[in-house]
């Protein structure tokens, strides 16, 4: 699991341009921002023991289930994931995060659009998770479970892995600078 790109076949873009009624382009490229957005969020989180705890405990309420359509999602579910990764910062990470889409058309809030996506593919991104790190059943990528890491914290090991990738690595450091790097506040 080197980058995000199993992941990121999982998001189903199409239905996501649909419901928002934009460009199929202007949603992949949203989704391409907040996909490594919230795995940088959970890999901030997970930093400390607390912060790692909790989001082993929201994976394995996860594991297993992956949405494969739109309509699976629980965007609920989506906005409290946002709001316990993100915290107060969940509305500056979405404006960040939109600042790096490359996509133009009239009248178009890249920032709104970008926070309406965050909840879409939260539970997707946390199933995904939950899956590589506890182990289960995804289709697009599958891993081996946990492996221990020197480091003693595996969790926050595998999400930094992700989020060192280079497509994780260049949102990271373009757009979202020092949001990320505290965890929530």
């Amino acid at each position: 699991m080197d980058d995000l790109s199993g992941l990121m076949k999982l998001i189903p873009i199409g239905d996501i341009a649909e419901k928002l009624g934009i460009d199929e382009g202007v949603a992949e490229a949203a989704v391409a921002v907040a996909v490594p957005a919230i795995v940088g969020g959970l890999a901030a989180n997970a930093k400390d023991e607390g912060g790692a705890k909790s989001l082993e405990k929201a994976l394995g309420k996860h594991k297993g289930t992956t949405p494969k359509r739109l309509a699976e999602v629980d965007e609920a579910d989506g906005e409290k994931i946002v709001s316990n990764v993100f915290g107060a910062k969940k509305n500056d990470v979405a404006l960040a995060a939109a600042s790096a889409v490359d996509a133009k058309g009239d009248g178009l809030d890249i920032g709104a659009i970008v926070q309406q996506v965050l909840p879409i593919v939260a539970p997707i991104v946390l199933a995904w998770v939950a899956n590589q790190f506890l182990g289960g059943s995804t289709k697009a990528e599958p891993e081996p479970a946990k492996t221990p890491a020197p480091s003693g914290n595996p969790l926050g090991d595998m999400l930094g892995g992700l989020i060192s990738s280079k497509q994780g690595q260049d949102l990271l450091a373009s757009a979202l600078g020092g949001l990320l790097g505290g965890g929530r506040k």
